[in-house]
């Protein structure tokens, strides 16, 4: 089974949430692991065991990039906060470059978050 990464800043978690809860059939066909916070909250309310790792400030940006690193993890997403200043930036920068050097999908909006999930969606299908 394939393996999608979910992760969002403070100011993207609720429309994570919304996210989930729109792709909810599909998200059910993979393994999910998240960042503490992002996964707590998406396992409190759709019960879809995730993997927690801990939180993107304190680590867990790297955990999911050694994820990837070591192809792990098939997709990610994250829905990041442009906005807003973060203080773990190199961490995120790193998650990112490691998607690329991985040849990772990599969704950091919710419009391409939209358009991954019904990739992963379609290929997991295919392979069905």
């Amino acid at each position: 089974m394939q393996t999608i990464a979910l992760i969002a800043h403070d100011k993207k978690k609720d429309e994570m949430l919304d996210f989930v809860g729109h792709h909810l059939t599909e998200l059910k066909k993979f393994n999910l692991v998240a960042t503490h916070t992002t996964g707590t909250l998406i396992n409190e309310k759709y019960h879809l065991n995730v993997d927690t790792k801990m939180s993107g400030p304190l680590g867990g940006d790297q955990q999911i990039g050694a994820l990837v690193a070591t192809e792990q993890v098939n997709y990610v997403i994250f829905l990041r906060d442009p906005l807003t200043s973060q203080p773990h930036e190199p961490d995120i920068n790193a998650l990112l470059r490691l998607c690329d050097v991985h040849n990772i999908p990599l969704a950091t909006n919710r419009r391409s978050a939209h358009i991954l999930i019904q990739y992963a969606a379609s290929k997991t299908q295919a392979e069905a």
